[in-house]
């Protein structure tokens, strides 16, 4: 047994190199990652693989040689490794870029990766599944498999921290957590380490989200991203066989993600990027899969099949990614796949399905844009999936700038859904409908100059089919006044991007981003796009909000409805925002209100809202579903105020 990682030093350059030729699934290959050492300091330097290396045994060494591709465009080159006999109790030489190393033995795992655990109070954290308590495929041994032991299998070191117990202030708190919360904890429990890559991960165990997912992957254009990731009791508890192995998924899938592994259908917006594998990767046996989204027999047939292992090529990509491609902190996940070619149609589609995107004629330049999504079906009824949102990723967006440019809209923050609500589009119900801001994602503002953009969306269905939309064009206007080129300044911040994702915030890194929202309200307040400002403001102020202390406790802020409804009150009243968001405005309104004592007011907001959309001509069925929403809403804030 020779394969493990080897480490060696020649002067100033530092080699740590992955032998992979023998042992447990060994993938065949060679890599490594180079760093300069100048003083006290280590950079980075680069990394190489070699994928199909000659082996032969020679006189109780091994010789390994092959051509290696290397990163950041450095020319393709002859690496050498000698191992001497003994392996892994011994070491050997290795001539990469010219440069001699002796290399010794260092650990038979190729990458070791500290991990963080905290849980919320109430949040009991994943110990460990036995393999064989449930019915699986033949040949697959039974073990017990924590977290850790999982990633053992692919060859990757998980140094595991002993949970901590993050405890609540404060009485009546909500403790479902919602996007804004979960940034502000990261970024509260980063602010203690260098903004830089490094081999650490932290994992929230939460109670539950707001939206019902199972986990999230933090992914925020600075130096933290893929660092964090969080997974939510609620959704996944229990003593059973089922429910435990159900986390342990849960828990390798997120911190896959941070490893910079991507969703079985995705792969191919992968850096560098990869095949798609069966059924457009739904067929893939992968911990990245979704189980209910398996194509050869849903749920059922996943846990039949599934050996408790990752792909060949994830394997691969584990262990001998590019440093920066795998290292968290370092490049951001799915780099390189965020400038793409726009979304072609098939060449032939008989998914009898249907994508619209639309957004409104013009928006001015710092205008939140905001489109709607139209899934329907043509001929006959049609079974699907209701991910119609862009952050649950079964959506994706294309948006092409004035420049020729073709960005894949990156959300900030990725939802794992975990389950998947059927959905039947026929006469009763012909159309499926959702709002999303894509103004601003991981990648920044991408509508940050005028001009005329083509936004096309592609929807993957239930089956794998990808239905892709015509484009729909989206024109953003030049300021004419001194007003709305101050305006546009203020709306376009990076701060304030995440503020309208997130739609509001309390984090003090998002501080100037708040500041220059009030300054909207406070200096340009009869200005069309300060509804904008009083919108995120407003929703923030009417809802808790949960804040991680240094100290790691969980400190809930009350709502304020009183500002709540001072704003929101506004925005209801405003002709320009689209529908969708209109509804959640007048719902999270008539809370406010309710929260203030008033259930008489609150109830007339839910009226209103009806009237509103009754005005507005909206169909029959759509109207039917919101009368629904208003009295199932009034039902709910009787029951929260009683």
């Amino acid at each position: 047994m020779i394969s493990g990682l080897y480490q060696g030093q020649d002067g100033d350059s530092r080699l740590a190199l992955r032998v992979d030729v023998d042992g447990a699934r060994p993938t065949g290959r060679v890599s490594g990652d180079l760093f300069t050492v100048a003083g006290a300091t280590t950079s980075y330097a680069g990394s190489f693989v070699v994928d199909a290396p000659a082996v032969r045994a020679e006189g109780g060494r091994t010789l390994i040689e092959g051509r290696a591709a290397f990163s950041g465009g450095t020319p393709a080159g002859d690496v050498s490794v000698t191992i001497n006999d003994g392996g892994g109790s011994g070491g050997g030489t290795a001539s990469v870029a010219g440069r001699a190393y002796e290399v010794s033995f260092a650990s038979p795992s190729f990458r070791s990766v500290v991990l963080e655990v905290d849980s919320v109070v109430g949040a009991e954290p994943f110990t460990a599944y036995r393999t064989g308590s449930l019915p699986g495929p033949a040949g697959s041994p039974d073990r017990e498999l924590t977290v850790a032991a999982a990633y053992a299998e692919a060859g990757v070191e998980l140094r595991v921290n002993e949970p901590e117990v993050i405890p609540v202030t404060g009485s009546g708190a909500d403790l479902a957590w919602d996007d804004a919360e979960l940034h502000h904890a990261m970024t509260r429990h980063f602010s203690a380490f260098a903004d830089q890559p490094a081999w650490r991960v932290w994992l929230l165990v939460a109670g539950k989200h707001v939206g019902g997912y199972r986990g999230i992957m933090f992914d925020y254009n600075d130096a933290h991203q893929r660092q964090g990731a969080a997974v939510f009791h609620d959704a996944i508890m229990g003593t059973t066989p089922q429910a435990q192995r159900a986390q342990l998924r849960t828990y390798v899938h997120e911190l896959g993600h941070a490893f910079n592994l991507l969703h079985s259908w995705q792969k191919n917006l992968a850096n560098p990027p990869q095949p798609l594998g069966p059924d457009g990767g739904f067929g893939d046996l992968s911990w990245m899969n979704y189980v209910h989204n398996y194509s050869q027999g849903g749920e059922e047939g996943y846990w039949a099949a599934f050996p408790f292992q990752f792909t060949d090529a994830e394997l691969v990509h584990l262990r001998h990614g590019f440093y920066r491609n795998v290292a968290m902190g370092a490049d951001a996940f799915g780099k390189g796949a965020a400038e793409i070619a726009p979304f072609a149609p098939p060449v032939e589609d008989h998914s009898g399905l249907r994508l619209e995107v639309r957004a409104k004629e013009s928006f001015e330049l710092g205008e939140p844009v905001v489109v709607e999504f139209k899934l329907s079906y043509a001929g006959g009824p049609r079974d699907t999936h209701g991910h119609l949102h862009p952050d649950t990723e079964f959506t994706q967006v294309s948006i092409t700038q004035p420049g020729g440019r073709t960005l894949l809209y990156r959300p900030m923050m990725r939802h794992c859904v975990d389950t998947s609500p059927r959905i039947r589009l026929d006469e009763g119900n012909p159309a499926l409908y959702r709002s999303a801001y894509i103004g601003h994602g991981r990648d920044g503002h991408y509508f940050q100059q005028p001009g005329e953009y083509q936004v096309r969306a592609q929807y993957i269905a239930a089956d794998g089919s990808r239905i892709v939309s015509p484009v729909c064009p989206v024109r953003v206007r030049f300021p004419v006044s001194r007003d709305d080129h101050q305006v546009a300044e203020l709306m376009l911040g990076e701060e304030q991007g995440m503020l309208f994702s997130l739609l509001g915030s309390d984090s003090p890194r998002l501080s100037a981003g708040n500041q220059a929202l009030d300054e909207v309200i406070g200096r340009h307040g009869e200005h069309p796009l300060a509804v904008y400002a009083r919108l995120v403001k407003g929703l923030n102020a009417e809802r808790e909000f949960k804040e991680l202390t240094p100290d790691n406790r969980l400190r809930v802020r009350p709502s304020d409805p009183k500002q709540g409804v001072e704003h929101l009150s506004a925005v209801a009243r405003d002709a320009g925002i689209d529908n969708i968001t209109l509804n959640l405005v007048m719902r999270r309104l008539a809370r406010a209100e309710a929260r203030q004592g008033d259930l008489v007011r609150a109830n007339a907001v839910m009226d209103r809202m009806v009237a509103t959309f009754e005005a507005k001509g909206v169909n029959d069925i759509v109207m039917g579903q919101i009368r629904r929403q208003a009295e199932l809403t009034k039902t709910a804030l009787a029951a929260e105020v009683s």
